[in-house]
């Protein structure tokens, strides 16, 4: 299943783990670590240097002080002058491993508190896949033999998927500073996973500045959506 660098690597077409850098561009020697990690780190990736990301730890409710590094740094970032620190969008992820606490009072401080001014905040549902076992074992209860419930766990999947999306979106967005934009994420520890929709989605709730930014950044990413969007200028 997917985690945060697994999307990353596909976004940058990249099998390698990113490399990592102070805000003053000195490489850090150790590695990244899941879980072990600042948010004002870069992590670039070799085969796509243009893009730059920050990774924040997660954080829960009563975690006053992982929230507020997060808030400072966000707040801070998005109003910057300087281009090359700007922070431009947000993924938030959401994994769909817990899919019953998708939506924690973490998730809804955040929405509530964060305000992140001009930069989208964008909701991306990861670990899809694990959707699938619940259909199955679903399926199971209502009678069915594993072949049957096999062959109609996908369908069953996609329902599982609508139902919880939609209770995400209902939740979010009744929030003070709710989501942009919504995405869906599954099979992406595939190599051949595409990001297309990620991107598309990221550049369509994107200001112009941060748009053309993210045209040029995607060029190695998918030169498909840059070529919608030079159609579309």
């Amino acid at each position: 299943m997917q985690g945060k660098t697994t999307i990353l690597q596909r976004v940058c077409n990249s099998t390698d783990k990113p490399e990592i850098f102070d805000g003053k561009g000195n490489k850090k020697q150790k590695c990244f670590q899941r879980g072990h990690h600042d948010i004002k780190h870069e992590l670039v990736f070799k085969s796509n240097p243009g893009f730059v990301f920050h990774d924040s730890c997660g954080f829960e409710a009563g975690s006053t002080e992982q929230f507020d590094q997060m808030r400072s740094f966000v707040v801070d970032r998005a109003a910057t002058e300087k281009v090359n620190d700007r922070v431009h969008a947000i993924w938030f992820c959401i994994p769909m491993t817990d899919y019953h606490r998708t939506v924690t009072a973490a998730e809804k401080k955040f929405f509530n508190e964060c305000d992140t001014g001009h930069v989208p905040v964008m909701v991306l549902l990861t670990k899809v896949d694990a959707l699938y076992l619940t259909a199955v074992r679903e399926l199971l209860d209502q009678g069915l033999t594993i072949v049957e419930a096999k062959e109609r766990a996908p369908e069953k999947q996609g329902k599982l998927l609508e139902k919880w999306l939609a209770h995400v979106k209902d939740e979010l967005d009744k929030c003070k500073y709710p989501p942009k934009g919504y995405v869906t994420l599954q099979k992406m520890h595939e190599e051949k996973a595409e990001c297309t929709v990620l991107m598309e989605t990221t550049a369509n709730v994107m200001n112009e500045e941060g748009l053309q930014m993210i045209l040029i950044s995607t060029q190695q990413a998918s030169i498909l959506l840059c070529i919608q969007y030079a159609v579309r200028k």
